[in-house]
């Protein structure tokens, strides 16, 4: 079952995909592009990235706090940069609050606190589908549906350039290009998440399968994990690994939403770690104490419940 929450997303354009981190670790994360030739390697899904001269969307974990400053931008970068997708957009998609992690507060704190984040950006935006939820969705369920919800889009828009007047045809050659090319979504996540779907009872395989034959993974490298380890230890990542896309970082950032918490907890200046608008936001609402950082302590995360009750 689903069991990671990670970081961020995006999106992409070729064969349209957007990616995002699974259940585990509490945030998610998609990216998108355009591919200028067509990509051998994105498939679409909710919360990934994929495209090929269209442009994509794609998420790429689950955020269960605002996130450092810095590497998102880096992330956009990299597919680009392959030549064969544009990034069309990234989406975050915070975990539902039953996901049940220790000390994930309020998903309306959690959502806000990325808005505020991501106010400079031109290319991320932060979606609640997930939070609404009634109960807490895995991850591939979020990544058909936000894939889903990228084609609708892509329909609507060449609905309107079918539509147009053959005076305004030309000015939507741009949009009737990029709607020639069903887009892809990738899941975006650290190194470190391949790794939970080792953890046992944590993901359903058919998930796992899906998410990677589906979609795909971009993987962002992490210090201390090693991704092509955790592929070749995998039958199944090492059967997939056409589809998950490895990027080292060339300025390495290892600041972590973990190490920002705790020191907010002591007391400690987190100022050009996080922007000073979600600074502000966690001081006037009292997030981060000793006291929010042990709710759901001693809970099993909900994949895990969900495992033992169909036992």
């Amino acid at each position: 079952m689903d069991g990671v929450k990670s970081r961020s997303p995006s999106c992409l354009q070729a064969p349209f995909k957007s990616w995002s981190p699974s259940e585990a670790t509490g945030t998610h994360r998609r990216f998108g592009c355009n591919p200028t030739s067509p990509p051998r390697w994105c498939q679409p899904r909710p919360a990934a990235l994929r495209s090929s001269l269209q442009a994509e969307t794609a998420a790429g974990c689950q955020p269960r706090d605002a996130a450092p400053q810095g590497p998102r931008e880096l992330q956009q970068q990299r597919p680009a940069a392959r030549g064969r997708y544009q990034v069309i957009e990234g989406i975050m998609s915070p975990v539902n609050d039953a996901y049940g992690k220790k000390g994930l507060v309020s998903a309306r704190h959690r959502i806000a606190m990325a808005k505020l984040a991501l106010e400079t950006s031109d290319w991320i935006r932060v979606d609640p589908w997930e939070t609404e939820q009634e109960s807490w969705t895995e991850t591939v369920k979020v990544l058909r549906h936000h894939y889903n919800e990228s084609v609708r889009l892509l329909q609507s828009k060449k609905e309107f350039v079918k539509n147009k007047q053959p005076t305004e045809r030309s000015t939507g050659n741009f949009i009737s290009s990029q709607c020639s090319v069903t887009p892809e979504l990738k899941l975006l996540c650290g190194a470190d998440f391949l790794h939970t779907f080792q953890t046992p009872n944590l993901w359903k395989k058919e998930h796992i399968q899906e998410i990677l034959e589906q979609f795909g993974l971009v993987c962002i490298s992490r210090a201390g994990s090693d991704p092509a380890q955790y592929i070749n230890e995998s039958e199944l990542l090492t059967k997939f690994q056409h589809n998950i896309f490895l990027v080292k970082e060339w300025i390495q950032n290892e600041i972590s939403s973990t190490q920002i918490r705790h020191a907010l907890c002591r007391g400690l200046s987190v100022k050009y770690l996080i922007p000073d608008s979600v600074i502000a936001y966690i001081a006037y609402h009292n997030i981060y104490t000793e006291e929010s950082e042990r709710k759901n302590e001693g809970d099993l995360l909900q994949p895990l419940k969900l495992h033992n009750t169909a036992m």
